[in-house]
């Protein structure tokens, strides 16, 4: 999944989720990329993955990215972000030059990648990323690498992710009144991919769903690259304003029993086990009403059933579901919820295991779990010497240049 470190000395990740802010900072090691700083907070002003309220984002993002920079003792000058809302289900376009019988060489495998990368979008969206699937020449499919070959027409697969130029605006000003630029946008469910999955996975082939607070994304790996990727506006949040409805119980409260008590598969026991429930507008001192839990658990199931139906559905729409083979990864916070394996792998008729961050060193304990797989998937792909993230998108055009903004960033630091 790693291409090499390149010679960089530190990289930020900004992980802006709908439940959570996370901010990883790592350095390069001789294993791999080392978290030196970290750096997470409750998120305000997103939903369903998007920002809907930029000042409280804002100060969200700006908390969390502190926290790190004092734990690793730098400051952050750019961040790799992710966008969990907001993109499009992806699509395979090809580009294509002409070779008049020669060998292909550097200059010419460059040119049909820059094509690809320069793909033209419907108004109103941006391409963030154009991955190469494969090349051919002369109709010969399955190329990986063309160099050396002869040829007249050399044309390349790319697999292209586009979001909404809105959202990415509102993120990047976000980012900016942090006073950081963004070095690059990744699409969740790619994060998460080179985060938890093994190179096997992404040979052969499997399918990803990352299961977060607002959105549900899902990502297919085959022969090594992203071949699809598709974000569902549903998370464990609707699981939990299904439980506030429907036991008539404070936001808190209902968090706290999905949590400790929650599972989405009925068991024999659910009807005799009793919880409390307090209602809203109750006082410390008025007795909690006691309900079965199969009622919660008839409340939660419903959800995650339509969740890994629409899931099903996409795959299905995209084509690509033989092509993932049997293998589902589980990443996100909300798969961590009780049953949500054995339900997934009951609703898509595959094997499912969850995913946790892999080749990343310095987690804490408290963020080596499935949660933190985008986060950590972030560094992976600031770290790789990657190009899928065309340079124009980095600062979208008519967004302000922050780093004019780096001599008061300073003063506020240090007086």
């Amino acid at each position: 999944m790693m291409h090499g470190l390149p010679r960089r000395s530190l990289v930020g990740a900004v992980d802006i989720g709908t439940s959570k802010v996370c901010c990883f900072i790592a350095r390069p090691d001789e294993h791999g990329p080392k978290i030196v700083g970290i750096g997470h907070q409750l998120s305000r002003g997103v939903r369903n993955g998007v920002i809907v309220d930029l000042e409280q984002a804002s100060q969200s993002v700006i908390t969390a990215i502190h926290a790190a920079e004092e734990m690793a003792g730098e400051l952050l000058q750019s961040v790799v972000v992710n966008l969990s809302g907001g993109f499009h289900a992806s699509r395979i376009v090809q580009s294509e030059i002409n070779l008049n019988g020669r060998e292909v060489g550097d200059s010419d495998l460059k040119r049909v990648l820059n094509l690809g990368h320069h793909l033209k979008e419907v108004p109103g969206r941006e391409v963030i990323h154009a991955i190469p699937v494969g090349f051919s020449i002369d109709g010969s499919r399955g190329i990986r690498d063309p160099r050396g070959m002869s040829g007249v027409k050399l044309a390349v697969n790319m697999h292209a992710v586009a979001a909404d130029s809105a959202v990415l605006r509102n993120v990047a000003t976000c980012l900016g009144r942090c006073h950081l630029d963004v070095e690059a946008f990744v699409a969740s469910p790619y994060a998460a991919g080179l985060s938890a999955l093994v190179e096997d996975d992404t040979r052969i082939g499997v399918t990803l769903i990352d299961m977060g607070g607002g959105t549900t994304t899902v990502s297919v790996f085959y022969d090594g690259n992203l071949v699809f990727a598709d974000s569902i506006p549903i998370g464990g949040n609707h699981v939990t304003n299904d439980i506030v409805r429907g036991l008539s119980t404070p936001l808190v409260e209902a968090e706290r029993m999905k949590t400790l008590q929650g599972c989405c598969i009925s068991s024999s026991t659910d009807e005799r086990e009793m919880i409390a429930v307090p209602q809203i507008g109750d006082d410390e001192d008025t007795p909690s009403n006691r309900v079965p839990k199969s009622y919660l658990v008839g409340i939660i199931a419903p959800r995650l059933e339509e969740t890994f139906d629409m899931v099903r559905d996409r795959l299905d729409r995209s084509g690509f579901d033989k092509l993932s083979g049997r293998r589902v990864v589980l990443t996100g916070g909300a798969c961590q919820l009780s049953g949500v394996r054995e339900l997934a792998a009951l609703i898509l008729d595959k094997q499912v295991s969850i995913g946790t961050p892999r080749g990343i060193a310095g987690l804490a304990p408290a963020t080596a779990g499935p949660a933190f797989a985008t986060s950590a998937g972030l560094v992976h792909f600031a770290f790789s010497e990657r190009a899928e993230t065309p340079r124009s998108l980095r600062n979208p055009v008519g967004l302000p240049d922050w780093r004019v903004f780096g001599l008061w960033r300073w003063l506020r630091e240090n007086i």
